[in-house]
């Protein structure tokens, strides 16, 4: 795959292809920097631009004063060190040049695509784009970053020729990981100008891009700050605390488990507080609406910010024992105090409902004058749903447009309208107004023509204020879920984690949907009976695709299953389990047809060894990816250990040249080392880029930016696989060990490690295996070995070591605290 800035981007509504090479960014802050540092991930050269040192107060200057540039350039070693990180790889921020407003305003001219980020102040803006504009180039963009001024404001200052090219591209913090940018068109914007950019926005940069009007906080914080606020107001109707309202307001009703007061203080109080103010300014009747509470605005004048400055509505210090405390704010008394875990039993109820729909039609049916929990919850969403309504004809085109930004944008599971319809528009508008609550006339005239839900078709349609009649919800093509394909093309068979669906054209996917995202029996039958040589799926399908809708690929194996049977010693049956998962991936890796399996998120494990074994991988760009049992005191047991010990040997010959005697090279050394290292210390990647360095990818596998894409630019991979004639691997043998003295060395790594205080003994047994594994155990080097040989010397270790105490205790620690320990 070439980088994304050598991709060509076409739509219909663009006379030649858009081909972005070069971009700058105006303004260093944290949002121009970030967005920056995305510009870069994905292989544009960018410019970054801020003051010149020369014009800051000596008191404001930063520590490094090595020249003009130096805001930039502060800025950019802050984005080298910036959690979660801001680059896919290190490497990126070399395309990144740093400047000046004063020096450097003429290389614009040299630049495709400009992003205006510099400080919400309008008249900063204006003056800072009247300085631009004589540099700007007729094919280039000039877009804004403002998250609420009016764009037709900024651009008044503009010559008519560029105010066709300007439009407003507001993304979200943090740029890398928040999909939602809201396109916000100029009073004379060209749409295909727009049109060009966005598309580039969803297929080069991997957002959702929602279209909104020039309105105050556009569509996403327009919404969004108002639930914030009215969350606050509903907390005090009914006295509850900050633990309480974030449980009530986390992922029981489909909303981030950051809940209100995590969220915010991850945010920053003082951003909060300025699109709030930013609002009630901007719009002379909203002051009721964005009027902020009095204990904010005390937390804003104490510098209680969030974890910006340590400290908000939770905070942690030192115990005296060296251990975290967790402290969260009395909102009463502006004092912390010991943080503890709120309880509703409706709650508790709910946590074990699955569908989202089905748990917020239980939240809100409990009794209003006994459950605070479910008063809460009424007044917060049906205040929210009005609202949503009655600001639908003013800020989108669509209900549709609202419920996107508010999913991508604020990361909630259902947007407002989506919501509505899952607890029943007619049954909550009827209970509205049985109590004489206030009704949107917005949902009234939409009820009053017959219309009984926002979405139709399975969400393919959504009612039309206008016209009164559902419209189809506009999708780019190429965009697509399994579960669409589930719906038009129904299951080709199926049990609890995993199932088979028909993506058309010869290419059938194998769903992986277990509770928790973890790998159990029921998948590895699926996948084994599905993809072995004489399967009657293997005659109707030219191609597979092995991927998921879950939140990630796939956390690994089960756990807890694994924990009982090693506790009650039955080893006959893990032995069983572990030969299982070995035939399923085999299977993957024999297949008959192509199998592209196409990861994302979390795929830790178990994951990655049916990544790793796949004829090509299509991963997302956002890709977590680890073979990480070592943290739990096992190793990859499941051919992920084999598959780096034949790529560890593969590499090794190509360097020195001679297979006969690379086992004495120290190319093997070399290879054998990274490998070990990657497996021994349970390496995660931090992106797909990084998956590559890790050997986690190859340079053949794809890598997609937009997650909506994924699916099918992994058909698209399989059905190329398919057409080019894919023959499948044959299991190996003769392949030449590493032997006795590299798997000596490896050992004596990670004695050293132990010596340092960087390992345990048991760190250092289990690193023992996974050398043995590698080396091929003790023989000598050279010795021809075979691929199953490797797969039985990984099922001894894992075998092994489940039998150790020490393993067990490992397990049961993670499955508690969802973190290793180290014993």
């Amino acid at each position: 795959m070439g980088s994304v800035a050598e991709q060509e981007v076409k739509t219909t509504k663009v006379e030649r292809p858009l081909l972005l090479r070069k971009a700058a960014v105006l303004g260093a802050g944290t949002m121009g920097s970030r967005i920056a540092a995305q510009l870069a991930n994905v292989g544009l050269n960018v410019l970054l631009l801020d003051l010149p040192s020369s014009d800051l107060p000596s008191s404001d200057l930063p520590s490094s004063e090595a020249g003009r540039n130096a805001v930039a350039d502060k800025a950019l070693e802050a984005l080298k060190k910036s959690k979660p990180a801001a680059f896919y790889t290190p490497s990126a921020a070399m395309r990144i040049q740093t400047g000046n407003f004063e020096d450097d305003l003429a290389q614009l001219a040299e630049y495709d695509w400009i992003v205006e980020a510099v400080t919400e102040n309008l008249e900063i803006k204006q003056q800072l784009l009247a300085r631009v504009a004589p540099h700007v180039q007729p094919h280039a963009f000039l877009t804004t970053n403002t998250s609420g001024i009016p764009v037709a404001s900024i651009a008044s200052v503009l010559p008519p020729e560029l105010s066709r090219r300007w439009f407003g591209t507001h993304f979200f913090n943090p740029p890398r990981y928040m999909r939602l940018v809201e396109v916000v068109p100029g009073p004379a914007t060209d749409p295909a100008a727009m049109a060009a950019l966005s598309v580039f926005l969803d297929q080069n940069l991997g957002k959702e891009v929602v279209r909104a009007r020039d309105t105050p906080n556009f569509i996403a914080n327009r919404i969004g700050i108002f639930f914030i606020l009215e969350t606050l107001r509903v907390m005090r109707e009914e006295d509850l605390n900050v633990e309480e309202v974030d449980a009530l307001t986390g992922t029981a009703i489909g909303l981030p488990r950051t809940g209100t007061f995590r969220l915010a203080d991850m945010v920053g109080l003082d951003i909060l507080a300025h699109v709030a103010r930013n609002f009630a300014q901007a719009r002379t009747d909203a002051g009721g609406q964005a009027a902020l509470p009095p204990f904010l605005e005390t937390m804003l004048e104490r510098k209680w910010l969030g974890d910006k400055t340590g400290g908000g509505f939770y905070k942690k210090e030192r115990g005296a024992d060296g251990k975290e405390v967790r402290f969260v704010l009395d909102l009463k008394t502006l004092e912390y105090q010991p943080a503890s875990k709120p309880r509703f039993p409706a709650l508790d109820m709910a946590k074990n409902v699955e569908s989202l729909p089905e748990r917020l039609r239980m939240l809100l049916s409990g009794d209003q004058k006994k459950d605070k929990a479910a008063r809460f919850h009424w007044k917060l969403l049906t205040r929210l749903w009005n609202y949503s309504a009655d600001c639908l004809p003013e800020i989108a085109d669509s209900a549709a447009n609202i419920d996107a930004a508010m999913r991508a944008g604020y990361n909630w599971q259902l947007g407002p309208f989506e919501m509505w319809d899952a607890a029943g528009v007619a049954e909550t508008v009827a209970r509205m107004r049985a109590a004489g609550e206030p009704i949107s006339p917005v949902i009234e005239a939409m009820l009053a023509s017959g219309a009984k839900t926002w979405y139709a078709d399975n969400g393919a349609a959504c009612y039309d204020l206008a016209t009164r009649r559902y419209q189809t919800v506009a999708r780019p093509a190429g965009i697509a879920r399994i579960a669409s394909f589930r719906a038009s093309n129904g299951v080709v068979r199926a049990n609890p984690g995993a199932s088979l669906i028909d993506l058309g054209d010869g290419v059938g996917c194998i769903e992986l949907h277990s509770t928790k995202s973890t790998m159990g029996d029921d998948i590895m039958r699926l996948i084994t009976k599905t993809l072995e040589p004489s399967s009657e799926f293997v005659r109707d399908f030219r191609a597979f695709v092995i991927s998921s809708d879950a939140e990630n690929f796939s956390v690994g194996a089960n756990l807890m299953q694994l924990l009982l049977a090693a506790q009650e010693g039955e080893w006959e049956d893990i032995d069983l389990t572990v030969r299982a998962f070995q035939r399923m991936t085999q299977s993957i890796k024999f297949c008959p047809r192509p199998v592209v399996v196409a990861p994302y998120a979390l795929c830790l494990g178990g994951g990655t060894e049916i990544s790793l074994h796949g004829a090509r991988r299509q991963a997302h760009a956002e890709l977590y990816m680890g073979l990480v049992e070592t943290g739990v005191g096992l190793i990859p047991g499941g051919g992920g250990t084999k598959e780096f010990a034949l790529k560890a040997t593969d590499e090794a010959i190509r360097a020195f040249g001679d297979a006969s005697r690379v086992a004495i090279s120290t190319e093997i050394v070399d290879t054998m080392k990274q490998a070990f290292e990657t497996i021994a210390m349970a390496k995660v990647s931090t992106s797909a880029a990084e998956a590559r360095s890790l050997n986690l990818l190859t340079e053949e596998d794809g890598i997609t930016l937009n997650r909506e894409r994924l699916l099918l630019e992994a058909k698209n991979a399989a059905l190329a696989l398919a057409d080019a004639g894919h023959l499948p691997p044959v299991m190996r043998s003769g392949i030449p060990a590493a032997g006795e003295s590299v798997r000596a060395t490896l050992r004596l790594g990670a004695y050293i490690m132990q010596q340092s205080g960087y390992a345990s003994e048991h760190d250092v047994k289990v690193a023992g295996h996974v050398a043995h594994i590698l080396c091929g155990g003790s023989v000598a080097p050279g010795t021809r070995v075979s691929e199953q040989y490797y797969l039985d010397l990984e099922r001894e270790a894992f075998l092994s070591l489940c039998g150790e105490r020490k393993t067990q205790e490992r397990i049961a620690y993670t499955l508690s605290n969802g973190k290793p320990l180290r014993n």
